[in-house]
C-alpha cells in the first residue's frame, strides 16, 4: 500500500501514480513480473470510467481482462473478493486486485447527481422515521445507530470515545497512517462536534484521503511453483453479503448501516474456516466511525447483541486483550480512501501473519480477521491463516 495521505497533500500524486506505487510493490513483494497476471480487479468510488484500466497500464499494457469494481466503501474488498474467486472457480492462477481513491476534503455526499434516486435514498429514509436528518449524511446514520445503542443497551459516549483513543494510540506505530498522533480521550471528547446525539466528535470520524493498496492474489499451484510459501498468506474464509429484507425490516439503525449483513457474512467465514471469533487473534475491522466499531464487535461474534461496549471497559481490544483491532490505527486514523481501504486491511493482516507489522505486531498471530462494508450495501468478511509451509 501507500501511504495514506490528506487529499491533496502530495503535489502531483494523481491515480495513476498512487496505483504505480502500491502494484509495484505489491509485484516486488510476489517476487514476479507484471506479465504474470492474467487478470485484474481495480476499485475506485469518485472516478471516471475505465480509470481501473489507465491506473494498472501504470504496470504494464499486456491485453488481460481489467474489471472496474464500485462498492461503496468495501469495493477494495470487493476487488479482492473477485480476484479470489477467479483463483477459487480455476479461472486463473495470479489475478491483482488494486484500489485507489483521489478524494476531495470535507464531507463526503451522498447524492451526486440531483436527477435520479440516490443508491441510499431508502437507508436514509428508514434511519429518517426515528432520526431526522442532519448534515454530513454519513456522520448522521452511523450517529444515529450509536444513539440507538446507548438508548438500548446503555452504552455510553465514553465507551465510543474510548474506540478512537485506542486506534489514534495504535496509529503512532504505522508510517503508512494519515494521522499519527495520539490524543487523549478528553482532547477526543472535546474536539468539534459532528452528531450530537452520541457526542460523536470529529476524532471518531473517519477522515477523506488519498492513497492505494495492492494484492496479488494466486493459486496454490503457483505458490508451490514460485516457492512463496515463506511469505504467502492463505484465504481459508471469504463471504460477501448485500442488504437483505432484515436490513429494513428489523427496524434497527444498525442494520441499516450494515450489522446484519456482516453477521450474516462473519457467520458463512466461519463456517466455511472452522474457526470461531475466540480463534481470532487480529482484525482490521471498518470503523469509519466510533459507533460502527463497536456495533461490529457484535455482529463478528466478539460480543452477544447490546454487550460490544463491555469489551471496551475491559480492554479486550487491544494489546494484552483477546483481540487486537484495528492495530493500523484503522480507519478513524489511518486515514479511509474508500477504493484502498479493503486492500490496505488486508496489508496490514499479511504482514501481522508473517510477523514482520514492526511495532504494531501482535504477538503469536495465526489467524487474522478482515471486515469492510459499504452502504447501498455490501459487507465483505475475509479470514486469513499462514499459508502451510
Amino acid at each position: 500500500m501507500t501511504k495514506f495521505e490528506k487529499p491533496g497533500r502530495r503535489e502531483n500524486w494523481d491515480y495513476p501514480d498512487m496505483a504505480r506505487e502500491s502494484g509495484t510493490r505489491a509485484l516486488e513483494d510476489a517476487g514476479i513480473e507484471y506479465d504474470r497476471i492474467e487478470e485484474a480487479y481495480v476499485g475506485y468510488v469518485y472516478g471516471e470510467s475505465t480509470a481501473g484500466e489507465r491506473a494498472v497500464y501504470e504496470l504494464g499494457m499486456t491485453g488481460i481482462p481489467i474489471t472496474n469494481v464500485n462498492n461503496n466503501c468495501s469495493t477494495g474488498s470487493t476487488a479482492l473478493y473477485q480476484a479470489a474467486r477467479s483463483i477459487r472457480g480455476g479461472l486463473a492462477d495470479c489475478v491483482l486486485a488494486l484500489g485507489f481513491e483521489k478524494m476531495k476534503s470535507g464531507s463526503i455526499a451522498l447524492d451526486s447527481y440531483g436527477d435520479r434516486e440516490p443508491p441510499m435514498l431508502r437507508h436514509m429514509q428508514a434511519i429518517e422515521k426515528d432520526s431526522p436528518m442532519v448534515f454530513p449524511p454519513a456522520a448522521w446514520m452511523f450517529g444515529t445507530a450509536g444513539a440507538e445503542h446507548m438508548r438500548m443497551y446503555g452504552s455510553t459516549p465514553e465507551h465510543f470515545a474510548r474506540i478512537a483513543e485506542k486506534n489514534h494510540r495504535h496509529s503512532t506505530n504505522n508510517p503508512y497512517a494519515q494521522f499519527q498522533t495520539e490524543y487523549t480521550l478528553e482532547q477526543i471528547q472535546a474536539d468539534k462536534m459532528i452528531y450530537e446525539p452520541m457526542q460523536l466528535t470529529r476524532l471518531q470520524c473517519s477522515p477523506t484521503s488519498d492513497g492505494s493498496g495492492a494484492a496479488i492474489v494466486v493459486s496454490e499451484e503457483f505458490v508451490e511453483k514460485h516457492n512463496l510459501a515463506g511469505q504467502a498468506v492463505e484465504i481459508v474464509g471469504q463471504a460477501m453479503v448485500t442488504d437483505m429484507r432484515s436490513t429494513f425490516d428489523s427496524n434497527t439503525a444498525r442494520d441499516v448501516i450494515g450489522a446484519d449483513m456482516s453477521r450474516k457474512a462473519a457467520d458463512a467465514v466461519y463456517a466455511q474456516s472452522g474457526l470461531s471469533a475466540q480463534d481470532v487473534d487480529v482484525i482490521e475491522l471498518h470503523d469509519c466511525f466510533s459507533a460502527n466499531e463497536l456495533i461490529t464487535y457484535e455482529a463478528l461474534g466478539l460480543a452477544e447483541v447490546g454487550e460490544g461496549h463491555h469489551l471496551v471497559d475491559s480492554g479486550d481490544t487491544t494489546y494484552g486483550g483477546t483481540w487486537v483491532v484495528n492495530p493500523s490505527g484503522g480507519l478513524i486514523s489511518k486515514g479511509h480512501p474508500l477504493g484502498a481501504t479493503g486492500l490496505a486491511q488486508c496489508a496490514e493482516l499479511t504482514w501481522q501473519l508473517r510477523g514482520t507489522a514492526d511495532k504494531r505486531q501482535v504477538e503469536g498471530a495465526t489467524v487474522a480477521l478482515q471486515h469492510n462494508i459499504g452502504l447501498g450495501g455490501a459487507a465483505v468478511v475475509t479470514a486469513y491463516r499462514p499459508a502451510e509451509r
